[in-house]
Parts: structure tokens; C-alpha cells; sequence
């Protein structure tokens, strides 16, 4: 990145980071179960709600509880469940229109990340009827207060129940791009661990990645507050205390829980500092492929963190402390080192690979624009990088699908997700 574009980025999250304190910031209220949304509902006299969720979470009777309750103490209920993997305008569009046609009053997000993305921006819509999600892009572009929002995550892992952002793709050019400002952060967060018991163990893996990248990004920025600080390092060490534990075993209660609060304090900590081009990166894949966005994320953490070298050694051993697997004896780089490759070992024990599959190399200097422009001047990373440099994250993570069949060899299609993780996730 050229000088002038640096000063720029660097004298933009400045800017940001001096104001922080006077943002208005502000965490969800948790909620320990979904009985509880019918005493605020109540309070708030509030009779009609709209359930944003899709297909597979209703097909497998998660949201059955929340409805059942909800009617019984005559709250009517109007639920939107085609939302999908990667929401996009053309979905958001929909579930806005029926909204408005049933005459609700607040929305509550249920599912993952892609749920309660959508039903944010469904919000967003609503408090800026003329203005389209494409021209909100970027920051501070919702302005007026959205419908009261709940979210209520089935998977711990987006952290999007605490977060001022929602990622939409556009249906037609498939950009994925992500929308920031106050308004969108939930009011209130149910973090409740049984409904997320059913989540499949690779999925439990690449979402509980996610929060421990949601964690990493927002400590080795430029922009964190003592309380970011904290919710990092306790998150970081949630993860590595309980994230296998829910792979091996997804009824362990505890560890569901557990990780349930990683992603609540990773969110808020990313909230306020910042994520980095691992996010900007994983984000032009979504959008392009469709790949799970937190397995994006915990295949390229390595490779971004090593790209950014020396300049973030120091803050890696403090994570590495956090985590166990690293004392204060250490040199840094050696801690840097022991940090970066206890993520990939983790990636291996959990069976994520050190690749993508499905990419086209054709494509990646268009990635790396969209990653760009999402991350530059916004995200407060360690080291810059333009387009230029941001390309190589995506050869990092390329392979060549090939498969052999007799004499002859050509390209395969990536393995395909197994039906019932698709069904849970809406992948």
C-alpha cells in the first residue's frame, strides 16, 4: 500500500478510536431462556413479533418451544423461515414485505449468524424505508432506531447477537458486504445452550473457530479499550477450554454454555475494536462461493497471522498466555509461534483442512477488491495491505479439485456437506 493510502487508513481509525468513548456503544441485554422474551414483550406492550429463522431450524423443532410459548401468553407470532445461507437483498426484501403486511412490532432473529443477519437488516429496512441495503453499506448509513430486536443464536460462533453489523449479499453481482451502525445491535440476547445441542460437530468446530478469530482479530488491532482487552483474553480462553469438549460431545452442557459466553464477549469485543482482513477475506468468499463463513475464517487465521509477522509477536504470546499453551518465559516470537500453530493443530483435531475447496483462480483479483474495500480504511489491522497484497491469502488457501477416474483426470467438485448439517445451518 502506497503512502498516502496508509496515512489515510491510519489518520481515518484514529479518528475512530479517539471517539470510541463517546459512541453509543452499548451491550445486549442476556436472557438465560427463550420463556423470558414474553416479559419484555409485556412489558413493552408488544402483541405481534416476527420470527426471522429458517426452514431447517423450525423442520427440526427448535424454534417449537419459543412459538408455543409466545401463543400461549397471546403474543401472535408471524414467522419468516426462508432465510438462507449468506441472506441476501432479494431475501431481506421478502421477509420486509411480510413484516409490514401482518402489522408486526419487533423482530427476533433465531438461528445463526445468517438468521439474525437478516433479521437486522429486515430492521434497517424498516427504519430507512427509501434507502436500499446496497447504499447502507459501510458505516453510520442506518441512523434511525430499528424495531426492538432479539437474537436468539443456535450456534456459538457469529457473535452477531452483540454486534452493531449485519452481512448481506447482493443477489445479483454476489457481493457480499457488510452494514455497520448502532442501531443494528440487539437490545436483547438469548443465550441459552440447549438450543444449540443440535448442531452437528463440524459445524459446532467451524463456528467456535469463528468466535476464537472474532477474539484474535479484535486483540491484535489497533483499536481496543481495556474492556475489549478483557473480553478478548476471556473469550480466547473459553475456546480453548471448551470448544473441543462441545465437539467431542455436543450434549456437554457446559461446554455449550461456555461457549455460548465466548462468542457473547468476542462479539462485543469486535463490536467496538474491529475485526481484520481475515474477516474481509472470508467475507468475498461467502459471497462468491457461498463458503461457511466461519470455516473460511479458521482455514486463513493462520495465514494472515503469519503474514502480519513481527508486528504482532507480542500480543500473540499474550493471547498464548490466556489460552494455556503459553508462558511469559517465552520470547515472543517463540509464543507467536506456539500461538499460530496450536490454531492449526486445533483446525487438524476438528477436521478442518488447510484449504478451500470449489475456488477459481480467475476470480481472485476481484475477491481481493471486494476484501479491499471492505477492510480499507475501516478495519484497524496491525499491517496494512492493498488488494495487491491481500491476493495472496486466497492462493494460500487454493486447491486444485482434481479426481482420477481410470486414465483420465479432470476437475471434481468439492465434497459435499452432508444433508443433515445442511438442514441445520441452512448451508
Amino acid at each position: 500500500m502506497n503512502l498516502f493510502n496508509k496515512a489515510f487508513c491510519r489518520i481515518f481509525q484514529y479518528c475512530f478510536k479517539v471517539a470510541i468513548p463517546i459512541l453509543p456503544y452499548y451491550n445486549p441485554t442476556i436472557l438465560d431462556s427463550v420463556e423470558d422474551i414474553s416479559k419484555v414483550l409485556d412489558e413493552k406492550n408488544i402483541t405481534k413479533v416476527f420470527l426471522v429463522t429458517d426452514k431447517s431450524i423450525r423442520k427440526f423443532g427448535i424454534t417449537k418451544k419459543l412459538e408455543t410459548h409466545l401463543a400461549d401468553n397471546g403474543i401472535a407470532v408471524t414467522v419468516f423461515d426462508d432465510v438462507v445461507s449468506n441472506p441476501t437483498v432479494d431475501n431481506v426484501e421478502a421477509a420486509r414485505k411480510l413484516y409490514l403486511a401482518k402489522g408486526c412490532q419487533a423482530l427476533i432473529g433465531f438461528g445463526g449468524g445468517s438468521a439474525i443477519d437478516c433479521a437486522k437488516a429486515v430492521g434497517a429496512r424498516i427504519a430507512r424505508p427509501k434507502k436500499s441495503l446496497d447504499k447502507m453499506a459501510g458505516i453510520l448509513q442506518v441512523f434511525r432506531r430499528i424495531p426492538l430486536l432479539f437474537a436468539i443464536p443456535t450456534t456459538a460462533g457469529t457473535g452477531t447477537e452483540t454486534t452493531v453489523a449485519t452481512v448481506i449479499t447482493n443477489s445479483k453481482t454476489k457481493h457480499k458486504y457488510m452494514i455497520s451502525d448502532f442501531p443494528l445491535i440487539p437490545k436483547y440476547a438469548v443465550l441459552d445452550p440447549e438450543v444449540t445441542k443440535t448442531l452437528p460437530p463440524s459445524i459446532t468446530a467451524s463456528v467456535g473457530m469463528d468466535v476464537l478469530v472474532h477474539a484474535i482479530e479484535a486483540y491484535i488491532g489497533n483499536s481496543t479499550t481495556k474492556k475489549t482487552v478483557h473480553e478478548a483474553l476471556e473469550a480466547v480462553y473459553l475456546v480453548y477450554n471448551n470448544l473441543k469438549k462441545a465437539y467431542d460431545d455436543g450434549n456437554d452442557t457446559e461446554a455449550r454454555r461456555n461457549m455460548l459466553r465466548a462468542s457473547y464477549l468476542a462479539g462485543c469485543a469486535f463490536t467496538v475494536s474491529y475485526v481484520g482482513y481475515c474477516h474481509a477475506v472470508a467475507h468475498s468468499l461467502g459471497g462468491m462461493y457461498n463458503t461457511h463463513h466461519g470455516l473460511a475464517n479458521a482455514v486463513l487465521i493462520p495465514y494472515v497471522l503469519e503474514a502480519y509477522g513481527s508486528k504482532i509477536h507480542f500480543k500473540l504470546k499474550q493471547l498464548g498466555v490466556a489460552a494455556g499453551i503459553c508462558n511469559y518465559r517465552m520470547s515472543d516470537e517463540e509464543a507467536a509461534r506456539v500461538f499460530i500453530q496450536s490454531i492449526k493443530d486445533m483446525n487438524k483435531s476438528m477436521g478442518i483442512s488447510t484449504k478451500i475447496h470449489g475456488l477459481n483462480k480467475a476470480d481472485f483479483k476481484q475477491l481481493a477488491q471486494y476484501a479491499s474495500k471492505e477492510a480499507n480504511p475501516v478495519y484497524p489491522v496491525p499491517v496494512l495491505m492493498d488488494e495487491g497484497e491481500l491476493e495472496q491469502f486466497y492462493h494460500n488457501v487454493y486447491i486444485e479439485d482434481r479426481v482420477t477416474v481410470g486414465n483420465m483426470t479432470g476437475i471434481s467438485r468439492p465434497t459435499p456437506v452432508k444433508q443433515e448439517e445442511k438442514e441445520l445451518v441452512g448451508v
